[in-house]
């Protein structure tokens, strides 16, 4: 019985291989080398080794393995600076994995243009810090290579890398991909079922406890070797019926020496000419799972093992399948929970549509995964009565289950604590007869299922849980951003629940200026969330009030430390002139920002750092200016990415730089994801902001006025609008435009103390109008004006001459603004004669 272990990842899935091989022009036969039988079961059907050459300039392939290479037309050297897959993952050091549309994206280095989709993986090869080389994968198929595909694949690039390290400073031994298969104890087999002939390479006749010379080519010497109690199942994987095609899997122990040894066995089914089987593929490793007896109570502590281990319904569904298909030679086996009177189906197995009885494949899409009980009176009789119930070959099922078990049904409800928790639903197509053994099997497995179901069930409902509190705490969507591109990810912790206190947001806080902001709560539990949401927020509203960075970070950590909580926070702020490419860096206990230059190169900013949040009432958090120029990528990132157990900080920070350099600027959220890197577990939850600044496509022109509160202080602001007008040549927009300045700054000048300034700027075809007091209130807008108001009517003018107004808050007061269109210059008609005065040369009054 399969188990959860490393040794079997990547052994699935041959339907890509499969594609890969026929493209070639037939399956492997029994003339195929062995490289060729294991790297198309991972999907792969060509791997190329490349090494550093002698100047180290560049890679060289040095051994092939797999299908017709020369098809792929992949160079035999590729420049270590360039632009490859290869190099990627060299420099990284990272691998790389490519679906055929992420491909097409390559300069270079990739396969050549064939008839079906190509996926392509590049994999580092590296001992002891050295680098050693880079192994080079392509695979056939739209999806690219699967998890276990890649955690295989990985596995055999430590294998080959193990291969080099001896020969590292004498160039590679012979034939090393060949070596590293051996290593990996990998063996392969080609069986004609007609007529039991198989070809067995050497590792699997030394898996098996057969010497090489003594194997006679017969599948019948193999099966000697296996115990007893395993052969029933793989007769019924190497002895294929007509519906038999596709992925089998299967775990069986042999006793080479005495000594019981766990093989895990992945093989598919080859059609003839007359769709009948013709080969059986496939690929044998040596496997480590619990040592259990021959008996019947060794398999069931096997599935409590693994049961323990599961946590997700899903995980569940699988133990329990992999537990019941196999060792009862069963044709389908489906798992449902029980949730209010209604059906919801966990795991279906085989799960192609087609595998399934026509009513099905027409229904299950609609009715199932969430069918009412009311529909299937055989489940709603076993689940109201809580027993096993066994139909025979030929019982007349309602519609629901007609054609399930047509040769024999096994209906098992899962109970758990006092009720019955789900149902699993085992069905054949050939006549089958239920032994003692089989009932002994079924009733022991739906009480541990049972049982594991509903402790899942929780698990899964606490997670979904915890990232619908984690979704509602961070950003729904990043706003656009004129002049730049802000892309984000984040990952939680694969440990614990879920749920973590990194968070980000992109602040829009007018048409040209933006604020970034990443951060760290301390912990990973529900109040560390809690706690960021509340920060997060805080800062959010103070940026929005307009205060400046470091006053932002500064109220922020005086509520942190109000707030009298155990945790504290770190993080980082800046803030963009999309105009100018100026950035206003404050870090208070958070990791550097980085910063890819147009030319490649990467920066780490030095950023003056102040204490993390909620640490000190009165620290400083000191601003740090750094400008930018369009194309420059910006990236803050949480210590999630950089630092972990195995991990120091200094060395994330240049494998991140590393990868930054390597990365291309045209596509951020790819960026974003070359960083991220493998999505396997960590010890910490991740946050990422990365903003490409492009600059504005029109730079603005600006001109500003302080206003003297004088008598005729509207007098000069208007004096100053038209000379500024007729200096930028948009004397067409000067009726609309001083109208506003005159009401906007008497306004102010009315209403409120302290300063008056007055701001115009031209960007395109448009002037904005601001004026900025120190009164944080909003001018009011009357409700109602009539023919006996004394005020109001000024406001109401000012909207109707304007495209847009509004009031933003600024640091100590607000702005006024307005944005008014430019009229289109008329063209002169012909002999008409010049005015003597524009009206933009009259006095200004």
């Amino acid at each position: 019985m399969p188990h959860d272990g490393g040794a079997r990842a990547g052994l699935s899935q041959p339907g890509t291989a499969e594609a890969g091989v026929a493209d070639t022009g037939s399956a492997p036969g029994p003339e195929t080398p062995v490289s060729v039988r294991a790297l198309t079961f991972a999907g792969a059907a060509l791997a190329v080794l490349y090494v550093p050459g002698a100047g180290s300039d560049d890679l060289r392939s040095v051994d092939t393995a797999g299908c017709a290479p020369a098809e792929y037309g992949l160079p035999e050297r590729l420049a270590l600076s360039g632009g490859s897959p290869a190099a990627h993952a060299f420099r990284a050091p990272r691998p790389v994995w490519l679906t055929p549309a992420a491909l097409a994206s390559y300069p270079e280095g990739c396969p050549a243009p064939r008839r079906v989709p190509t996926s392509l993986g590049a994999l580092p090869l590296g001992a002891e810090g050295r680098r050693l080389g880079c192994l080079v994968v392509v695979g056939a198929g739209e999806n690219g290579f699967e998890a276990e595909q890649q955690r295989f694949l990985e596995r055999y690039a430590d294998a080959v890398a193990d291969v080099l390290e001896p020969g590292a400073a004498g160039g590679p031994p012979p034939a090393p991909l060949s070596s590293a298969l051996r290593r990996m104890r990998v063996g392969s087999f080609v069986l004609v079922p007609e007529t039991g002939v198989i070809d067995a390479d050497e590792t699997l006749c030394e898996l098996v406890g057969i010497k090489p010379d003594d194997f006679d080519g017969k599948a019948d010497s193999l099966l000697a070797h296996a115990l007893p109690e395993d052969l029933h199942a793989l007769m019924s994987v190497l002895e294929p019926s007509i519906q038999a095609f596709g992925r089998r899997e299967l775990d069986f122990r042999v006793c080479p020496t005495g000594e019981m040894r766990w093989l895990s066995l992945s093989c598919r089914v080859a059609a003839g000419a007359d769709d009948r089987p013709e080969q059986v593929l496939g690929v044998v490793t040596a496997t480590s799972v619990l040592h259990r007896g021959a008996d019947d109570v060794s398999r069931i502590q096997w599935l409590t093992a693994a049961l323990d281990k599961a946590t997700s319904v899903r995980d569940v569904s699988h133990v329990v399948i992999t537990a019941l298909r196999e060792p009862l030679s069963a044709d389908r086996v489906a798992l449902a929970e029980l949730q209010d009177e209604r059906l919801q189906v966990t795991l279906l197995d085989p799960p192609q549509p087609a595998a399934w009885p026509q009513t099905w494949r027409l229904q299950w899409r609609s009715e199932w995964p969430d069918a009412p009980l009311s529909a299937l009176p055989t489940l709603q009789m076993a689940l109201r009565d809580g027993r096993m119930d066994l139909w025979p070959t030929g019982t007349a099922f309602e519609p629901g289950l007609d054609g399930i078990g047509p040769g024999g049904l096994a209906v098992l409800p899962l109970p758990a604590r006092g009720r019955v928790a789900g149902v699993c639903l085992i069905g054949w197509d050939r006549p089958h007869e239920f032994v003692p053994e089989e009932r002994s099997l079924l009733t022991a497995t739906a009480s541990l299922a049972g049982q594991a179901l509903t402790r899942a069930h929780a698990y899964d409902a606490e997670q979904e849980l915890a990232t619908m509190l984690q979704r509602s705490l961070l950003p729904r969507r990043l706003p656009e951003l004129p002049g730049g591109i802000a892309v984000a990810r984040y990952l939680p912790a694969r440990r614990g629940l879920q749920v973590g206190g990194d968070w980000y947001d992109v602040i829009a806080l007018s048409e040209d200026r933006v604020a970034l902001v990443i951060g760290d709560v301390q912990g990973h539990s529900a109040a560390a969330a809690t706690i960021m949401g509340q920060v997060r927020t805080a800062v959010r509203a103070y940026a929005v009030e307009g205060h400046p960075p470091d006053v932002v970070v500064s109220h922020a950590n005086r509520l942190l430390v109000g707030m009298e909580t155990d945790l504290f926070a770190t993080c980082c702020y800046a803030e963009l002139d999309m105009d100018e490419g100026d950035v206003l860096f404050v870090r208070a206990g958070h990791v550097a920002p980085l910063l890819r230059h147009p030319d490649g190169s990467t920066e780490e900013v030095e950023v003056e750092g102040g204490l993390p949040l909620g640490i000190s009432m009165e620290a400083d958090f000191p601003m740090t200016a750094v400008a930018l120029a369009p194309g420059t990528m910006l990236a803050l990132v949480t210590d999630g990415l950089i630092e972990a157990a195995d991990l120091s900080l200094d060395e994330g920070m240049r494998r991140t730089r590393a990868t930054l350099a390597a990365a291309d600027p045209s596509d951020p959220g790819r960026v974003a994801d070359d960083l991220l890197g493998d999505f396997g577990r960590r010890e910490d939850d991740v946050a990422l902001l990365l903003l490409r600044y492009d600059g504005m496509k029109t730079r603005p022109i600006r001109s500003g006025w302080l206003v003297w509160r004088l008598p005729d202080a509207v007098m000069h602001a208007r004096r100053f609008t038209a000379r500024t007008l007729r200096r930028w040549k948009v004397e067409e927009a000067t009726d609309p435009v001083l109208l506003v300045v005159s009401e906007l700054v008497t306004n102010a000048l009315v209403h409120t103390q302290g300063p008056v300034r007055l701001d115009l700027m031209l960007r395109g075809d448009r002037v904005r109008v601001c004026v900025s007091d120190s009164s944080p209130r909003a001018p009011a807008k009357p409700v109602i004006v009539d023919w006996e108001s004394t005020g109001g009517r000024g406001l109401l003018l000012v909207e109707a001459m304007s495209e847009s107004f509004g009031t933003v808050p600024v640091a100590g007061g607000k702005q006024v603004c307005s944005e008014i269109a430019v009229p289109r210059r008329q063209p002169a008609s012909v002999g008409a004669e010049p005015s003597a005065r524009t009206g933009t040369d009259r006095d200004v009054p």
